[in-house]
């Protein structure tokens, strides 16, 4: 499977902020009215208002032309349509923390293949990833913090590589899906850029 990189087109606004001490372009000072600081959002919500300004409906419905599903991370330096060659309309994209497969992930997928007509599935984790650096204590943390544990999982890992190979088992054997022949994982490397694709065995 060969994928390109593309850079950014030129009407996607850029959006920006500052996470963990990495600077964006995002990161000098917001601009402030009547002496009250612009929030992150209020950039935004004028971001999109010179965006609509020069909008044109496209005149897609909502079936995926690639007929695709993405599952990757949540992860900030992740640009899934510029580094996989991805057009406006070409895929479903379904991210969380870790792009682990979880119940709501299986939901989303199974919606976006029996509803939209997706057939093929690409599980994309990341190197240097957040969830390798906790544990399910998370959990128990936050219990000891709000008085009520979470009822979800952390879903933490310590090899990116291995949790692309269960997220794989998990899309497979799932008897919610309808297409479970073309599912392939990668491992993105943040410092590269370049995909490397997961041997599922």
């Amino acid at each position: 499977m060969t994928l390109f990189s593309r850079s950014h087109s030129a009407t996607t606004p850029p959006v920006t902020s500052t996470v963990m001490g990495m600077t964006t372009s995002a990161s000098v000072p917001a601009g402030s009215q009547g002496g009250i600081q612009d929030t992150v959002t209020d950039r935004l919500v004028a971001a999109n208002a010179r965006y609509a300004a020069e909008f044109t409906d496209p005149g897609m419905d909502a079936h995926p032309v690639l007929r695709v599903a993405i599952v990757a991370c949540m992860d900030a330096r992740l640009d899934l349509h510029a580094a996989l060659g991805l057009e406006l309309g070409d895929c479903h994209t379904i991210r969380n923390a870790g792009g682990v497969v979880t119940d709501d992930v299986i939901r989303s997928l199974t919606i976006s293949q029996r509803a939209l007509g997706t057939r093929s599935v690409v599980l994309i984790h990341h190197t240097n990833c957040g969830l390798e650096t906790i544990t399910e204590d998370f959990r128990h943390e936050l219990e000891m913090e709000v008085g009520q544990r979470p009822a979800w999982a952390v879903e933490a890992f310590r090899d990116a590589e291995q949790d692309v190979r269960q997220s794989m088992q998990r899309v497979r054997t799932s008897p919610f899906l309808l297409h479970t022949d073309d599912v392939r994982g990668f491992v993105f490397d943040v410092k590269t850029g370049l995909l490397r694709e997961i041997d599922p065995a």
